[in-house]
């Protein structure tokens, strides 16, 4: 029977792991890249969608009046002109930096020596970017989809850890390709949603507030930079769900037959007794 694992084994495994990944730095590299990646590709976006559609982003995103009418200004030339088709290649390509830099922060946390890169990994880059865009987009839009129901609260609340869970499933099986199974993601994923119950309410309430703090008192980018903490809180807490779902993941593999050998343990108890007549029966010691 093999020993049952000590409980205070996994936080230490845990804070090796994230001192190992380098988590901070690897959240600042995420947040930085993600202000470059998702928003320009949510006003390409807007911009060959239409100006109604910028505006919506815009709502949806919570920016300030003023900076909202430097964006409508840029777009005020409707589709794909706003930006030109050199214009918005550059974005697209330059978009995948955050792809890259996540997949990297991945390989570092489930100790892949190397990740997808080339041609190939090309698509996974460009469907990571574009998913992280409509997760932006759809996550706020939920709210207003369960406004009318009855418990809108616990529907949203419900509906927005499926999709946080789900997203923090998704990027390291799309990023890593197949070397990570689906069930050592699932920890992870649920670790992340659990984390965002907790993070989210707090930044609807602190994002608009600080939006415009900072664009009263340092203009637009003052602006730039509040979405730049928010997003490497972000960032750290995807990072640290992973890191937590690692460790997880370690501590089953270090014990994959315990439940097993107590089967195990319990069928051969079962048989030694059926072999071995009771006490004062067939001969056996009084």
């Amino acid at each position: 029977m093999r020993r049952t694992p000590d409980p205070r084994i996994l936080p230490a495994r845990i804070a090796t792991e994230f001192a190992r990944v380098q988590i901070f730095d690897r959240s600042m590299t995420l947040a930085a890249q993600a202000f470059t990646s998702v928003f320009p590709v949510l006003i390409l976006l807007g911009a060959v969608l239409g100006p109604s559609r910028t505006s919506h982003i815009s709502d949806l995103a919570h920016v300030p009046e003023s900076s909202r009418r430097v964006i409508d200004e840029a777009l005020s030339h409707q589709g794909i002109g706003a930006f030109g088709v050199l214009g918005s290649l550059v974005v697209l390509l330059s978009s995948t930096g955050l792809a890259r830099a996540l997949a990297r922060a991945y390989g570092a946390v489930w100790s892949v020596p190397r990740t997808p890169t080339g041609p190939r990994a090309a698509w996974r880059w460009f469907a990571t970017v574009l998913l992280l865009a409509l997760f932006a987009v759809g996550t706020r839009m939920l709210g207003r989809l369960t406004a009318g129901m009855p418990l809108a609260a616990v529907w949203s609340a419900v509906l927005l850890l499926l999709a946080d869970c789900t997203l923090a499933v998704l990027l390291p099986l799309l990023l890593l390709a197949h070397t990570l199974p689906v069930r050592s993601a699932l920890p992870g994923g649920l670790a992340f949603g659990l984390m965002m119950l907790a993070v989210r309410p707090v930044g609807a309430r602190y994002l608009p507030w600080a939006l415009r703090t900072s664009e009263e008192r340092y203009g637009a980018i003052g602006v730039a930079f509040t979405y730049i903490g928010w997003l490497y809180i972000l960032a750290f807490c995807l990072l640290l769900a992973a890191v937590v779902g690692h460790a997880i993941e370690q501590e089953r593999r270090n014990h994959p037959l315990r439940v097993r050998d107590l089967r195990g343990d319990s069928r051969e108890g079962g048989a030694r007794a059926e072999r071995e007549p009771p006490a004062g029966i067939g001969g056996g010691t009084p």
